[in-house]
């Protein structure tokens, strides 16, 4: 396939080579290791002489081609691909990091993300600073000469703020740092950060890439230097994403580009109608011109994404009331399903942060985080406006 394939085009024709019975659709490989012709071709294979499968928790067709998809989306020249999103983050950096190294990270990030962060790095003597993505001199100040890293979620989960991608990729490489971008809620189909200088890019594929809430996935692309560190490490400790997983995630990347379009699309038109809501207090969304990184967004980004967080009058007591009496929307703490999702931050997937943490990143009681689906958007305004009314 050329080069110059377009995304769609990149998504639905990158394939791993078919077998002889010339199978239209990618096969399942569900075996968990791989055979050889000879003592010779299996001594190579081992000895990294050759390239040849071994076992799945290292390399497997499935899970090549679902690698092979999300490089040539994000220009990226190697990746890996993990059992989860989490799974993908800690491995990234435990691959990376060394006892006594250092991290910066955007204030707003992931709960899971925050705990790796805060309670289990400490434990190898690896610390965290965060900084504020909105001040650009706090990050020249948390440099220390034992930065390795600097890791940023953008948009972030829930604040939906941003990071100037085009800004931190000439920083990190002033200072002689890798970047690590989390690029779940945008998709590599709304923004590339490889293209601003990012070194590496990673996803919790079970969100938008699957897009229907069926399969755990992660996956880590960009420079194969380092992913060659990520891959010796994983290859030993096992963090691998299954055959059927990878099989199911590269099948659900065919339709990425035109479900994404649908997100963005009903995403933009719910944080109109919740802007104009008497009952909803604020509303953030990338594509929204209150937005206040709106600028931000329009150069990096091709779409606003899938997710609108917003604040409702009344506070904790009414945001609760709020969730109660949502019908048809769901209620769960995942997000980039085709079905669309209401979560309560505060007191699911940030609740082990502190109330001060919590505050610190525009996590307050009130937030409301809505992962916009794929449903008539008549309908899902119909479900929140009636959970809005008192």
């Amino acid at each position: 396939m050329a080069k110059s394939s377009k995304f769609e085009t990149q998504a639905v024709r990158t394939q791993i080579e078919t077998t002889h019975a010339q199978e239209h659709a990618t096969p399942l490989y569900m075996t968990s290791s791989f055979t050889y012709e000879n003592a010779e071709e299996m001594r190579a294979a081992f000895a990294g002489e050759i390239d040849k499968n071994i076992y799945s928790r290292f390399s497997n067709p499935n899970t090549q081609e679902l690698v092979d998809k999300i490089c040539a989306m994000e220009k990226a020249e190697a990746g890996y691909a993990f059992a989860s999103g989490m799974a993908a983050v800690f491995s990234t950096f435990a691959a990376l990091l060394s006892s006594g190294d250092h991290i910066i990270s955007c204030r707003s990030i992931f709960g899971s993300t925050h705990t790796v962060f805060n309670k289990i790095l400490p434990k190898w003597n690896i610390e965290t600073t965060y900084v504020d993505i909105k001040n650009t001199d706090s990050w020249f100040e948390a440099v220390r000469p034992e930065t390795k890293i600097v890791y940023v979620e953008t948009p972030t989960n829930p604040a939906i703020d941003l990071v100037d991608l085009e800004w931190l990729g000439k920083f990190t490489k002033t200072h002689g740092l890798i970047l690590v971008v989390d690029n779940c809620f945008a998709t590599p189909y709304l923004q590339t950060p490889i293209t601003y200088g990012a070194d590496l890019v990673i996803h919790s594929a079970t969100k938008f890439i699957d897009g229907q809430g069926r399969v755990l996935g992660g996956i880590t692309v960009g420079s194969k230097d380092l992913i060659d560190e990520i891959y010796a490490f994983s290859r030993s400790t096992g963090p691998a994403m299954s055959p059927f997983n990878a099989w199911v995630l590269s099948k659900s990347l065919e339709t990425l580009a035109v479900r994404m379009d649908r997100h963005c699309s009903n995403a933009l038109a719910l944080s109109k109608f919740l802007s104009d809501h008497e009952a909803v207090e604020w509303v953030k969304y990338p594509f929204l011109p209150s937005h206040p990184q709106y600028d931000i967004a329009r150069k990096q980004m091709t779409g606003g994404g899938g997710v609108v967080s917003f604040g409702i009058k009344g506070g904790l007591s009414n945001g609760i009331e709020f969730l109660n009496k949502i019908k048809m929307c769901s209620l769960t703490a995942n997000l980039g399903d085709s079905r669309t999702i209401v979560t309560h931050p505060s007191s699911t997937t940030h609740a082990k942060l502190s109330e001060e943490e919590r505050l610190a990143v525009e996590i307050s009681p009130e937030l409301i985080r809505i992962s916009v689906g794929l449903e008539h958007i008549d309908d899902i305004m119909a479900d929140i406006n009636q959970a809005l009314i008192n």
